[in-house]
Formats: C-alpha cells, sequence, structure tokens
C-alpha cells in the first residue's frame, strides 16, 4: 500500500493550521490565461477611458443603480411568480422551462435595446451603413422561437416522462 503518512496539526498545508493554508493557484497554463486576460481587461480600460471617462464612469454607475433598483427587484418579483404558478402545480422544476427563453429574451432586448427601441441617432447609419429598421422584429422572432423551442423541449420531456412510468396496478 502507497498511502501518505497523515499530516500532523501544524504542517505546512494542513487544513486545520489557520494562515498556512496553500494558496489556490492553477497550472502555470491557468495562470498565464489569467494574466492575459487582466491585461487585456486592462487594454481595453485604458482605450475606453481614454474618449470620455467621466461619461463612462457615469454609465456604469447608472447601469448598476438601473439594475440593483428596478432590474432585480423587477426580474425577481417575476421569477417568484413563475416559480410560485410551477408549485401549485407541483412541479417546480418546470419553472426552467420559462425562465431560461426569458432571461435569454431580456438579455438580448438589454444589449441590442437602442436598435430595437428605434432610438439611434444619425451616427449608426453612418458608421455601419445599415439601417435600424427590422431589429424589433428579429427580436419578437427569437424571442418566440426561444420560448416554442423551450415548450418543444417541455412536452418531449414530458412524454418521455409519461413512457417510463410504470403502469398503475389497480
Amino acid at each position: 500500500m502507497n498511502r501518505r503518512p497523515p499530516r500532523t496539526p501544524g504542517t505546512p498545508g494542513d487544513a486545520r493550521t489557520p494562515g498556512l493554508r496553500r494558496l489556490p493557484l492553477g497550472s502555470p497554463l491557468h495562470l498565464l490565461l489569467l494574466a492575459c486576460s487582466f491585461a487585456l481587461a486592462a487594454y481595453a480600460g485604458v482605450r475606453l477611458l481614454a474618449g470620455d471617462w467621466l461619461g463612462v464612469a457615469l454609465w456604469f454607475v447608472g447601469a448598476a443603480l438601473l439594475h440593483d433598483l428596478v432590474l432585480l427587484p423587477l426580474y425577481s418579483a417575476a421569477d417568484r411568480a413563475v416559480v410560485r404558478a410551477a408549485g401549485a402545480v407541483g412541479r417546480r422544476e418546470w419553472a426552467l422551462y420559462v425562465r431560461v427563453p426569458a432571461a435569454l429574451s431580456v438579455l438580448l432586448l438589454l444589449v441590442w435595446f437602442p436598435l430595437i427601441s428605434g432610438m439611434v441617432d444619425q451616427s449608426y447609419r453612418l458608421a455601419a451603413g445599415l439601417s435600424a429598421d427590422g431589429f424589433l422584429a428579429r427580436w419578437l422572432l427569437i424571442t418566440a422561437v426561444l420560448f416554442g423551442g423551450s415548450a418543444l423541449l417541455f412536452l418531449l420531456r414530458l412524454r418521455r416522462a409519461a413512457k417510463e412510468r410504470p403502469p398503475a396496478v389497480h
């Protein structure tokens, strides 16, 4: 048997020794990728803040406040209502079939809101060379496909569960 001897309290790496725990560093490749991602984030931050740093800072603070004070309570209440409705039927896990497409649809709406709402100025048309028309219809179509696919998956799983259920004995 190749067993390691038990650690005695107070040796480095012992979980019972406060302050002498090993650092959770990954492999050298993991550390290299982490360093590269920090370097890329720093470069992007410098480039982003080079033009209008006050506007960018206000945008970040406003986005954080909007999320924490308005959006978080709204989508938490909506999620609670969906879970409560699914719980009334006795199947709380069914809420995922509404939660996932709704989250993806709202995420797309938040990312593309200026184009979906039509609130773009002439600078977008000049920069992209494209019109912003049709984004609302595309977002609605994507949302319908997300919910339709989720409903189809839900029905297929219900059907499979019904087939796997043993027949009732009377």
